[in-house]
Order: C-alpha cells, then structure tokens, then sequence
C-alpha cells in the first residue's frame, strides 16, 4: 500500500522557522523525484521546492528561494523542507510529491504564519 505523508505544520509567527517532513512506504523511494507544492485558499497551486532521486539536484520557486531548503534521506524515506524568515504570504497547504512512472500525493499539512 502506497503511503506519502507529511507532518511538522502549524501555527508560527512570521520570522519563525518550521520544518515539514515527508514519509513515504510502498514504493522504491530511491527511484522517485520528490517536490513540495503549497495552495493557499482561492490560489493555484504552486511549486515550492523539487529534489533529484539521488539528492543532488534541488530547485526552488521564486518565492522561497533563499528561505526553504529542501533535503532528503533516501535511507528514511523521508524528504524535509525546511522553511525560514517565514512571511504571512507562506501560510497555505503543504503537500508532497512523488514522481517517477508514477505520481504519488500526500494529504497536506497546513502551516500557517501569523502575528
């Protein structure tokens, strides 16, 4: 049974940090491009960070780039995003993704960046 999960949401203050993470099972995780994407309320969805299987390739949307880092630990299943300076524009639905011959969603978690 394929499972993609993400944790690590909630409530911060804007400047605050926050690390979301990604477990997934029932497929060969190694194989798998891993991305994050966030939706707000009325928004489009939007590409936040995306990995390479191995690690070693990363790219970030505009608006995070220099705050979010994206990492992975192929022996957890596991990808993070580590996400600084947080803004109240950040405050959205955080989902995880997995792409190969196949896509897989996890269900969100939401943050949510406020004074």
């Amino acid at each position: 049974q394929v499972q993609v999960v993400e944790s690590g949401g909630g409530l911060v203050q804007p400047g605050g940090s926050l690390r979301l993470s990604c477990t997934a099972s029932g497929f060969r995780f190694s194989s798998y491009v891993m991305s994050w994407y966030r939706q707000a309320p009325e928004k489009e969805r939007e590409l936040v960070a995306v990995i390479g299987a191995a690690g070693g390739s990363t790219r970030y949307g505009d608006s995070v780039k220099g705050r979010f880092t994206i990492s992975r630990d192929n022996a957890k299943n596991t990808v993070y995003l580590q996400m600084n300076s947080l803004k109240p524009e950040d405050t959205a639905v955080y989902y995880c993704k997995a792409e190969y011959r196949q896509n897989y969603w996890g269900q969100g978690t939401q943050v949510t960046v406020s004074s």
